[in-house]
């Protein structure tokens, strides 16, 4: 354990902090983590901490949800820069807009968006409950908000719905290409495709196994497969290969990298355990009118 492990575990101790990680992050911040997680997983363990503390290794939108789900409690994001682009492409007054446009409309939001469009929505989803949470809507018509690809992968498995799409994507999962994939299915043929349903069609159209960030490590280590092409943010190769010692995961591009993820270092959360520094705020109104659709995705979800 090198100097600076030793002092966030010091620190952590002392503080009663608790430190979560997303999958994206580098390998080191992941070794130090507490608890490692997609966005699903980690909004539970945020919601249930006894910790006083919670250091929120991903992006902004995750610090925020930690923070709503905790008002009482303290959380510190490593980098306050660390944001997501696909957070913010969804509008509110296009959502106004569809709700006037369609009768019997539910606002169905991404984890990955801002509070402010969480106001906006009635039930929150993320990649690896989208598709339970919309059929047990009793709404007939479904906007979904922010990324299209993910809209448009609940809208095949759940046909009996009218799924509205909002123009919005993820960068490193849309630069995931079909000949990528076909080429790496030419290089490894015993590989089996996973990829993340905010892959393009063409590319979940390939693939043996699509979900969640946790889906797919799921299935990397129950398969009997030992090789596997994997379509989605480079970072989740540390659980992979933790967990899978004698598999290969050949990743479908060389930059799935998010570039935002990667700014959470070890010297960043020991900074903010030390100092207090980069705490997240979110206004009292927002908070109120974005609780009650994450609410209602834990409720459904369980």
């Amino acid at each position: 354990m090198n100097e600076i492990t030793k002092e966030i575990e010091r620190l952590k101790k002392e503080k009663n902090a608790v430190i979560l990680a997303h999958y994206y992050v580098n390998d080191e911040v992941q070794e130090i983590a507490d608890y490692i997680g997609d966005s699903y997983y980690l909004a539970k363990i945020a919601g249930n901490t006894e910790a006083d503390i919670i250091v929120f290794c991903g992006v902004s939108f995750m610090g925020e949800s930690a923070k709503i789900l905790n008002p009482d409690k303290t959380v510190l994001v490593p980098d306050l820069s660390a944001d997501c682009p696909m957070a913010h492409m969804a509008e509110a007054d296009k959502i106004e807009e569809m709700r006037k446009r369609y009768d019997d409309l539910a606002v169905v939001c991404y984890i990955n968006s801002t509070a402010e469009l969480k106001c906006h929505s009635d039930v929150c989803v993320t990649s690896s409950n989208a598709v339970k949470i919309v059929k047990e809507l009793p709404n007939k018509n479904i906007f979904f908000i922010p990324d299209e690809n993910l809209g448009r992968y609940v809208a095949k498995q759940v046909p009996e719905k009218n799924i509205i799409l909002n123009d919005g994507f993820c960068h490193v999962h849309a630069d995931v290409t079909a000949e990528t994939v076909k080429e790496m299915k030419e290089k490894y043929p015993d590989a089996l495709v996973l990829a993340h349903p905010e892959c393009r069609q063409e590319v979940l159209d390939m693939a043996e196994y699509i979900g969640s960030t946790s889906g797919i490590i799921d299935y990397a280590a129950n398969s009997k497969n030992k090789e596997f092409i994997i379509c989605t943010e480079s970072g989740v190769g540390y659980e992979l290969r933790t967990r899978n010692l004698n598999k290969k995961f050949y990743f479908a591009g060389e930059r799935l990298l998010c570039s935002n993820m990667k700014l959470n270092t070890l010297e960043k959360v020991c900074h903010v355990l030390k100092t207090g520094e980069n705490e997240v705020f979110v206004n009292d109104d927002i908070r109120r009118n974005s609780l009650t659709p994450l609410d209602r995705m834990l409720e459904i979800a369980r």
